[in-house]
C-alpha cells in the first residue's frame, strides 16, 4: 500500500512546566460568600473569557465617567420592553450616560410608557384584525412634537413635547430625561419601518429634517469620544451603520479618535454590531471592542450595580486615604 499507517514512537514532547497556558490559577474565579457586595461579586469573577471582559467594560465605563468622558447609550426597542427604563433614567439622571441614541421604535414604546406606564401590543393577536399599530395617543403626541419643533431634533422634539403635556409617568421617560438632564438625545429613523409612519398626518419631510438633524448631533458627540465608552444595546442594523458613518465623518474632519472603549450587548452575535461596533473601531490607537452576549434584562442592571459600587468604593478610599 501506498499509505501506511504512521509511527508515534520518534515524537517530540516537552514539559507541562514549560509549556506555556492560557488558564491559570491566578485567574480563577473565587468561592461564593455569603453578604458580598457587588464589587467585590464583580472581582470573584474568573478572569477568563466573559469575566474578563465584564470587568474591563466596567472599568472603562468608571474610567470615563471619573475623567468627564462621554459614555453613549445607543440602544433598540427592545431594551425599553425589557422595563430597563429606570435603570437608564438613573443613569442619566447622575450624569454617567452623556448621550442617549436610539431606532425609531425606541420614542414608540418610550412615549406609551409615559403616557400610560405600559408598551408593547400582541402583534400576533391583533395583526389579522389590522389593528396592529394603530393607537391612536401615540402617533398622535410624536406627530405634535414632530410638527413643532423638528429643527430641535426627533429625541428632543418628543422629550420636549412630552414635559410641555404634562404626561403621567414622564420620571419613566428615557427622553423626558434627557431633555430635564441636558444630555443629547437622538433618534435614527428608517422609513416604513415604525407604527407611527402608518398614519395620515406623518410628514416624511419632518421626519427626515428631524432625524436628519440628529444624525448630526449624534456625530458631534462621536467627535468627542476619545477616552469615552460607546454601548450599542439591542441594535444590529441601524444604530452600528449610524455609528460607522459618524465615525467615518468625524475621521475625515480631523478628530484622530483614540483610546476609546466599544461594547455590543445583545442575546445574539449579529454582524453589523460585531464588526461595524467592536472590530473596526478598535483599530483606532488605544481602542478596544468587546462583546457581551446575554439577556438586557440581566446584563445591563448588572453593569449598572458593578459601576455604581465601583465608583462608591472608590470614592470611599479617596476619603479615607
Amino acid at each position: 500500500m501506498k499509505y501506511q499507517p504512521v509511527e508515534l514512537s520518534q515524537l517530540r514532547t516537552l514539559s507541562l512546566r514549560e509549556r506555556p497556558s492560557k488558564v491559570r490559577k491566578e485567574d480563577f474565579a473565587q468561592k461564593a460568600w455569603a453578604g458580598a457586595s457587588f464589587s467585590e461579586f464583580v472581582d470573584s469573577l474568573p478572569h477568563i473569557l466573559f469575566g474578563q471582559d465584564l470587568q474591563e467594560v466596567i472599568n472603562a465605563l468608571a474610567k470615563a465617567q471619573k475623567n468627564n468622558r462621554p459614555i453613549v447609550m445607543a440602544m433598540g426597542a427592545h431594551v425599553i420592553k425589557c422595563g430597563l427604563n429606570p435603570v437608564l433614567v438613573d443613569l442619566m439622571n447622575k450624569q454617567i450616560i452623556t448621550c442617549l441614541a436610539m431606532n425609531g421604535a425606541g420614542p414608540i414604546h418610550d412615549v406609551e410608557i409615559a403616557l400610560t406606564g405600559g408598551t408593547s401590543e400582541d402583534v400576533q393577536a391583533v395583526l389579522k384584525h389590522g389593528t396592529f399599530g394603530m393607537a391612536r395617543e401615540t402617533g398622535e403626541l410624536i406627530h405634535r412634537a414632530l410638527s413643532r419643533h423638528p429643527e430641535r431634533g426627533l429625541g428632543h422634539a418628543i422629550g420636549h413635547q412630552l414635559l410641555e403635556e404634562s404626561a403621567p409617568f414622564t420620571s419613566l421617560s428615557l427622553l423626558a430625561s434627557a431633555v430635564r438632564n441636558d444630555i443629547p438625545a437622538t433618534v435614527h429613523v428608517a422609513i416604513g419601518t415604525d407604527i407611527v409612519h402608518m398614519r395620515a398626518e406623518t410628514s416624511g419631510r419632518s421626519l427626515g429634517e428631524a432625524s436628519f438633524a440628529d444624525f448630526r448631533l449624534f456625530t458631534s458627540v462621536i467627535a468627542d469620544l476619545s477616552g469615552g465608552v460607546f454601548i450599542n444595546a439591542g441594535s444590529s442594523v441601524i444604530l452600528p451603520e449610524v455609528f460607522l458613518k459618524a465615525l467615518t465623518i468625524v475621521q475625515n474632519l480631523g478628530a484622530d479618535l483614540h483610546d476609546f472603549t466599544t461594547v455590543n450587548i445583545d442575546m445574539l452575535l449579529h454582524y453589523r454590531p460585531t464588526v461595524n461596533v467592536v472590530q473596526r473601531p478598535a483599530t483606532l490607537a488605544g481602542s478596544r471592542g468587546f462583546m457581551l452576549s446575554g439577556r438586557h434584562e440581566l446584563l445591563i442592571p448588572l453593569l449598572a450595580f458593578a459601576l455604581l459600587d465601583k465608583l462608591e468604593t472608590e470614592q470611599d478610599s479617596r476619603r479615607s486615604a
